[in-house]
């Protein structure tokens, strides 16, 4: 090497040092100014650490908490009035293979499958009974059913249009 190639060397050197000392300061100073700027709250983010962190229920107790746990559930019962399960749809068949054939399918917690001998006591007491206890839940022998097959949501003209195309349905 001569003394031509040995000088630019240490230039081109110099050069790159200078460049990342450069690179270095900018991000730096990017940072700072990045730290200075306040920040937006995301709403929807917020929203969802809330949903997380929510507490999953209440405690009652005494007469205090027997009056605020029936003032919840009105307030339940009353949001779920708002709500329009299945958008509204009186067809027995949707509202059956979406909520009622989980358990009325394969017989879990002794719901009676689609069959007619399983239903023969219970198409005896008429389908006003029977619409009764889908509407207002009903606990027997066999197991229990939650009013309106556990999905506040579902209006009476549905519970009794699924009912219905149950039994029309039986085998």
């Amino acid at each position: 090497m001569n003394k031509h190639d040995l000088t630019f060397m240490k230039h081109f050197a110099q050069l790159i040092v200078g460049l990342m000392v450069l690179a270095i300061l900018l991000i730096l100073g990017a940072m700072h100014i990045y730290g200075a700027q306040p920040r937006e709250e995301n709403k929807a983010i917020i929203a969802a650490t809330n949903a997380r962190i929510a507490s999953v229920g209440d405690v009652f107790s005494g007469e205090t908490g027997k009056a605020a746990a029936e003032a919840a559930k009105a307030a339940a019962a009353e949001a779920a009035k708002g709500q329009v399960a299945y958008d509204g749809t009186l067809d027995g068949s949707v509202i059956f293979g979406n909520l009622c054939g989980a358990c009325h399918t394969s017989g879990a917690g002794g719901a009676p499958k689609l069959e007619k001998a399983a239903w023969a006591a219970r198409t005896a007491q008429g389908i006003d009974t029977l619409v009764k206890h889908a509407t207002d839940g009903f606990t027997g022998s066999a197991g229990v059913m939650p009013a309106r097959g556990g999905n506040p949501a579902l209006s009476d003209e549905q519970v009794q249009a699924t009912v219905q195309w149950m039994v029309d349905n039986l085998k």
